[in-house]
């Protein structure tokens, strides 16, 4: 199978020390077949940084949670 990478920008949710965090318009490479999403390191530094500063969010999004039972 042959993959094909596309460049664009994707959201980015990762959780950190008991929260969740949404990074919008991350850039990315996508994998058209596999959906796949690959980062550059500079990149998912940046992530790092973003939710391991003192920054304000852009906004606060509520969502809900559920067990899986």
């Amino acid at each position: 199978m042959k993959e094909t990478m596309v460049e664009t920008n994707v959201t980015y949710t990762i959780q950190h020390l008991g929260k969740i965090y949404v990074i919008e318009h991350v850039p990315a490479h996508v994998c058209r077949e596999t959906g796949e999403e690959y980062f550059a390191p500079e990149t998912v530094e940046h992530i790092q940084r973003i939710i391991t500063s003192d920054r304000t969010p852009d906004r606060v999004i509520e969502t809900p949670v559920f067990e899986y039972s």
